[in-house]
């Protein structure tokens, strides 16, 4: 396929979302106000919940696609290299306007981290640059986005979504979301804390009443993630609300797993698989994620996820 001849480009995935560079320093104990404590050496990942959702899917093998809004500086040009490695084309990641986004975390020796965002250009993703990147939009199969980029922003991913094509959305981190990007979203992708935030005092105790009323909302079809419980999916067109069970790994970091997961099941809905086959696909990729330190560096390619053999599981989905 030549890079250059774009009417024959199809990409399986376009994300739209932030990219960030993490600053990680471990600490003994956080600091008091007006105290100073010493770290370790710092460390500068890639990140962002857009950036990582890209290099998720690039690394399984998917036609991957970013649109996101990066400073011109060296924290940006960390974020397009770590891009361009995994493979993701990056002609939609625009350049300038504020300095790149940053997440400044601190991790004590517990795990706990205290972490503070600096958007920066990340903010400045509005909706004309929506606008402006439709040939990126008719190309894709599946559009995945999230809620690190203003909201008015992902309110124009909504109605800029070529027919034919899904909108994927994970709320992270949640805000109320207008009635039309609700209908749109196909699934909605949510945690239990995101699924609580959405429902307010309706949410009922269990997942399978959340997504019943998630799909209330409008959405078309629901995900709802349960960390080592594995995952449940409910479709709107049938009213099943379906579990996906999950598998046992030895779980190391969970940084970045929820975003490998989402990703995941985007790419396969693409490829046509029912919500349930893909959900099964993705609890593999996020199981293999939370086995290694790091976001980015964590996610697995197709042929380093866990399979039947190698894990004591019962409910295993054989690969596709």
């Amino acid at each position: 396929m030549h890079e250059s001849d774009h009417d024959h480009d199809r990409y399986d995935l376009l994300v739209v979302g932030s990219a960030n560079a993490d600053l990680v320093v471990g600490v003994e104990r956080r600091p008091a106000p007006g105290e100073t404590v010493l770290g370790s050496d710092l460390a500068v990942h890639p990140g962002g919940k857009g950036g990582n959702q890209a290099v998720a899917a690039a690394r399984l093998g998917a036609r991957t696609a970013l649109l996101a809004r990066v400073g011109d500086d060296a924290h940006g040009r960390l974020l397009l290299d770590s891009q361009r490695a995994a493979g993701v084309e990056t002609a939609g990641v625009l350049v300038g306007g504020a300095p790149t986004g940053v997440a400044l975390i601190t991790v004590d020796p517990s795990g706990d981290n205290s972490i503070v965002v600096s958007p920066g250009a990340n903010a400045r993703l509005t909706p004309e640059d929506i606008r402006a990147a439709g040939p990126l939009f008719g190309a894709a199969r599946v559009v995945s986005v999230q809620l690190e980029i203003p909201l008015e922003t992902v309110a124009e991913v909504a109605g800029a979504m070529s027919p034919g094509t899904r909108l994927v959305l994970n709320p992270s981190p949640p805000a109320p979301l207008p009635d039309h990007v609700l209908a749109a979203c196909d699934p909605l992708v949510v945690n239990e804390h995101e699924a609580r935030y959405m429902l307010g005092e309706a949410a009922g105790t269990t997942p399978q009443e959340w997504a019943r009323a998630l799909l209330a909302l409008g959405s078309r079809s629901v995900v709802i993630t349960l960390g080592a419980a594995g995952a449940l999916v409910a479709d709107g067109r049938t009213g099943d609300a379906v579990p996906v069970p999950s598998i046992e790994v030895e779980a190391v970091d969970t940084t970045g797993a929820g975003d490998a997961f989402t990703a995941a099941l985007a790419w396969r809905l693409g490829l046509g698989e029912e919500l349930a086959e893909a959900a099964a696909f993705a609890v593999r990729v996020g199981a293999a994620a939370v086995t290694r330190q790091g976001a980015q560096a964590s996610f697995p390619t197709a042929e380093e996820l866990p399979t039947a053999g190698e894990l004591p599981t019962a409910e295993e989905v054989p690969a596709p």
